[in-house]
């Protein structure tokens, strides 16, 4: 199984993080399947790669870290697909997530942050 994970702060209030992290992840081609306050898991559309390969996110916004102006935001990509390659579809598919937050005009990526 392919797990990738990225924890970093952004500067956007906890009231806008939730909605404006639903955008960026359907901007990139998932589509959200549970969602609460601090948490939301979506998946890749099917249609273009195998079932295995279909990717699933999860990212969960910390409130208990967060200020008026910055929030925490933990985000984990997986999926079936074993990583024998480096630069898997797993891979691939997080890393256009991550440029997707840090190219985001509705908040200030500030730093990545260790888990």
């Amino acid at each position: 199984m392919a797990r990738y994970t990225s924890s970093f702060n952004a500067g956007v209030p906890l009231e806008t993080a939730h909605q404006s992290l639903v955008e960026i992840l359907r901007s990139c081609g998932c589509e959200v399947i549970y969602e609460t306050e601090e948490y939301i898991m979506a998946r890749e559309k099917p249609g273009n790669v195998s079932y295995a390969k279909l990717v699933t996110i999860e990212a969960l916004i910390d409130a208990t870290r967060a200020t008026q102006s910055q929030v925490h935001i933990k985000i984990v990509a997986k999926n079936e697909e074993l990583p024998l390659q480096v630069d898997n579809h797993c891979r691939q598919f997080f890393d256009g997530i991550e440029n997707a937050i840090v190219a985001n005009n509705r908040w200030e990526h500030l730093e990545n942050a260790l888990n």
